[in-house]
């Protein structure tokens, strides 16, 4: 089994959490144009998938493998058949079970014994925005930002009071800060389109932007 792996050095870290595939030889890219060159791979994964037509082309070379691609605030209706979305943000690749969305059922089986050949279990959810818990995740930061705001209390207090109170691996202020503020307001403001409640807080605005 050949996998072709698009990534950077912390996602490639996440994906081995639970080893590398003993019947895989895995092909490491930084660069989507080395896509092209593996026409005889099994699989293709985008960890830094970017929605654009010059990359869904690339990715797109052979129909029947599956393209796993790491998209978290979009969806697949507009995407070819093979693609798999996941959800591969910092710090949720390293847990030992996947979430991610698909549409042909023969794609779903290759991706899901891929990822099993990574020690990791498929989650197949809902094909919307943010997966199940980049959403809670996504509120949970927005909702800290508020109360950061009201001068509740202060970035390290929240942290700590979420961790030992609620025993998450990070305060909601560390997991923004390692899944990316652009991130999680992208994220938000998809959401803030079905329901007012994702409204992006003022402050987690202005940090995202800066």
């Amino acid at each position: 089994m050949k996998l072709v792996v698009l990534t950077n050095d912390v996602l490639k870290e996440e994906l081995l959490a639970q080893g590398l595939p003993a019947n895989a030889q895995v092909e490491w890219i930084t660069d989507p144009a080395y896509f092209s060159q593996h026409i005889d791979a099994d699989a293709f994964f985008d960890l830094l998938f970017i929605n654009e037509p010059a990359r869904i082309h690339l990715l797109n070379n052979k129909p029947s493998i599956p393209v796993i691609i790491n998209y978290v605030t979009g969806m697949l209706q507009e995407l070819p058949s093979q693609f798999i979305r996941i959800n591969a943000w910092v710090t949720f690749l390293k847990r030992p079970y996947v979430e991610a969305a698909g549409k042909d059922e023969m794609i779903k089986d290759k991706a899901a014994a891929i990822f099993s050949s990574f020690g990791k279990t498929t989650n197949w959810v809902p094909d919307i925005p943010g997966f199940i818990s980049a959403r809670v995740v996504s509120a949970i930061i927005n909702e800290a930002y508020y109360s950061l705001e009201e001068e509740i209390s202060t970035k390290e207090d929240i942290d700590i009071a979420m961790k030992t109170g609620t025993n998450y691996p990070y305060g909601p202020f560390e997991w923004g800060d390692k899944i990316g503020l652009e991130n999680i307001l992208a994220l938000l403001s998809e959401l803030n389109k079905e329901h007012p409640r994702y409204q992006p807080a003022p402050g987690l605005i202005k940090e995202a932007i800066h």
